[in-house]
């Protein structure tokens, strides 16, 4: 498998194989989702309701952090969380087919939540401090942290080794990402140590799909060890839905409020390591396609400016 085009061999048919190895009985109905960092298919299955399976990208994670991965979801589920948790085949849930690894998971739709309502901000801050107290009871041992060298110190190294940032350009953007790498530093430094745990980690609106019955969380691919409050200021589009969350989640689980002062750092945090997302996978056809944008200056200008907008909040 070639690591600059990991996904150049993933045909249709493939997809349709690796789920009939499970079993299971593919109808021939394949859509690709939105998906970058894997690849991911709904597939219509014979007589029942459809699969999602997801490819993961090479060299990513590894078996361990995947399965511990699955795992968690699985503990979320059992502790009867709306959490969308890996299928078991021979009781496995990360599965092997030519080269690739993948998992099936059941198709849960949804609509995006209304984030404007303090009703359904309540109901998620209940459920994911729901989550948090199943993620505190251990730690993740192979998934790794919300740390500075994973979402600073590698993504701007991303952004230097590669070619998108224009030449004029690669030194406003150093200085920028090196100030803003010492701002973050001392937010950090400032709030001091904070209690880790098991987080979904990309808790977006995107993430969370709500029906009639309510919401559900869908992609642990990101699922690492770090503050509580990371799965919950992206869903708080300002102070008022912020405190909503909070009311909710208190009902079920303390929060510290020392946590709030790390959101700067934290959208930061997030900044770079976009920048640095689409650095490290431009190789991929998929990224090119996708963020455009990315191979322009104006947008590295924009990019830059942002990141010194970011420092100043945060000195």
């Amino acid at each position: 498998m070639n690591p600059e085009t990991p996904y150049a061999r993933l045909s249709p048919d493939r997809v349709l194989d690796a789920v009939d190895a499970c079993g299971l009985w593919p109808d021939g109905r394949l859509l690709a989702l939105n998906s970058y960092e894997n690849r991911v298919w709904q597939v219509g299955i014979e007589d029942q309701p459809p699969v999602i399976a997801k490819f993961y990208r090479p060299g990513r994670w590894s078996d361990a952090a995947i399965v511990e991965e699955h795992t968690f979801a699985q503990e979320l589920a059992d502790a009867e969380l709306p959490v969308v948790a890996p299928l078991a085949f021979s009781h496995q849930t990360l599965l092997r087919h030519e080269g690739f690894r993948y998992a099936l998971t059941p198709r849960r739709g949804g609509r995006a939540p209304a984030l404007e309502s303090v009703d359904q901000l309540q109901w998620l801050g209940r459920l994911i401090a729901r989550m948090h107290v199943v993620g505190a009871r251990q730690p993740f041992i192979h998934r790794g942290k919300l740390d500075h060298d994973t979402m600073v110190h590698q993504p701007m190294r991303a952004v230097l080794d590669s070619s998108l940032p224009p030449p004029s350009l690669r030194d406003h953007y150093l200085a920028a990402a090196t100030r803003l790498d010492a701002a973050i530093a001392g937010r950090l430094q400032a709030v001091g140590p904070v209690r880790q745990l098991r987080l979904h980690g990309d808790c977006h609106p995107g993430n969370v799909l709500w029906t009639d019955d309510g919401p559900h969380f869908v992609d642990l691919d990101d699922a690492r060890s770090g503050p509580a409050v990371q799965d919950l200021w992206m869903l708080a589009s300002d102070d008022r839905a912020m405190q909503a969350l909070l009311d909710g989640y208190q009902q079920f689980r303390d929060f510290d409020p020392t946590e709030l002062a790390l959101i700067p750092a934290l959208r930061a945090m997030r900044q770079l390591h976009y920048a640095g997302w689409i650095a490290a996978r431009w190789h991929d056809p998929a990224f090119p396609a996708a963020f455009p944008f990315a191979a322009e200056s104006r947008w590295w200008e924009q990019h830059i400016g942002d990141l010194h907008e970011l420092s100043d909040e945060l000195e």
